[in-house]
């Protein structure tokens, strides 16, 4: 999630444990310690594919926050104790502060090494955009209640309230998930549709509209659901572009990529270039995480060894205001294959 979320996130956690007893200062404590994670964004990892699929590993695996977590429990309880509560109160929180954050971030699409260094594919529960308002907004409102009016009396009940309503939330984008693809798999049956993988993600800023992706073979398959729709989802096909990725077969890089992104790839040639696109993430024809693995010179293709990430856009407000009616009402629909052709264009 955006470092925002996940800052109001550890502040509430650590109020509603540590509050009585640290008042205003555990929501700065909580916050700092909630964005601990994500300082591995810092850390160059030699090329755009590796910094993008190693980001979320040590610094999300559960072992290492657990690790943390104690070892932060036993500096303070050495040089800061603090006779109003206890050292495992204290370790609960820290525990709680980091493992949220790592939880919270598998709960997107991007995919979080929850086991590292376990070699196992990161984990995509992918129920929440990665920012989304009705999960921030409670957590926000909670921090700034406590700012200003401590977390006394009533106030000290805003953290808890807040984790409660936006942990239910969760719950209903997992009930969300869940409805995109039942609909999805009962339109696959009567369309004839053999998917190899199935990915669903909620669309832009919400909950209430999902976007499944179909891997097909040489081509994929895109539908929006939404729960007040009234008609099965419509599939759009369109190329994958799969053949190119043979090219590739010597590529550590795009390696990488097929076990980060569960082999959601789409593959382009562009001015003599080969681009390899994670579709899992952004929305169709707005995908971030675009990158350049090869280039075609007289003989056929050379692979390049230090891949780059092409700029990324971020769409426009037209397309999603579009998204934002596509909600309420099916029809019509939304011209998916136009803005995937966009995708060519850029």
């Amino acid at each position: 999630m955006d470092s925002i979320t996940q800052a109001v996130l550890g502040a509430s956690v650590q109020a509603a444990l540590l509050g009585r007893w640290q008042g205003r200062k555990a929501l700065l404590y909580g916050a700092a310690l909630g964005t601990l994670p994500d300082l591995d964004v810092v850390i160059d990892y030699g090329d755009a594919v590796a910094n993008m699929t190693y980001h979320r590993g040590f610094s999300h695996s559960l072992f290492v926050v657990s690790a943390v977590a104690l070892l932060l429990t036993a500096l303070i309880r050495r040089w800061r104790p603090d006779a109003g509560y206890s050292g495992t109160r204290l370790l609960l929180t820290l525990w709680l502060v980091l493992l949220t954050h790592v939880l919270l971030d598998a709960f997107t699409s991007y995919g979080t090494q929850l086991l590292w260094p376990l070699p196992t594919p990161p984990i995509a529960w992918s129920s929440v955009f990665i920012i989304d308002p009705l999960y921030s907004v409670p957590l926000l409102l909670a921090v700034l209640v406590g700012g200003l009016f401590g977390l006394r009396g009533r106030a000290a009940r805003w953290p808890a309230a807040a984790l409660l309503l936006s942990s239910l939330y969760l719950g209903f984008t997992v009930a969300g998930k869940q409805m995109a693809e039942q609909r999805v798999e009962a339109a696959m049956a009567r369309a004839g549709i053999q998917a190899e993988r199935l990915f669903s993600t909620p669309t832009p800023f919400n909950s209430l509209l999902w976007r499944v992706i179909l891997i097909d073979g040489a081509q994929y398959h895109e539908a929006l659901v939404g729960w007040f729709d009234d008609a099965p989802p419509q599939f759009v096909s369109l190329p994958r572009g799969a053949a190119l990725a043979q090219v590739l077969a010597d590529s550590p890089q795009h390696a990488r990529l097929q076990w980060f992104s569960g082999r959601f790839l789409r593959y382009d040639e562009e001015d003599g270039q080969l681009l390899v696109t994670d579709l899992r993430l952004g929305m169709t024809g707005y995908h971030p995480f675009r990158f350049p693995l090869a280039e075609r010179n007289g003989s056929g293709w050379t692979l390049l060894h230090e891949a780059a990430r092409l700029p990324a856009e971020r769409g426009d407000l037209a397309r999603l205001e579009v998204l934002w009616r596509r909600i309420w009402q099916q029809h019509p629909e939304v011209p998916l294959q136009a803005w995937a052709a966009d995708l060519g264009q850029r």
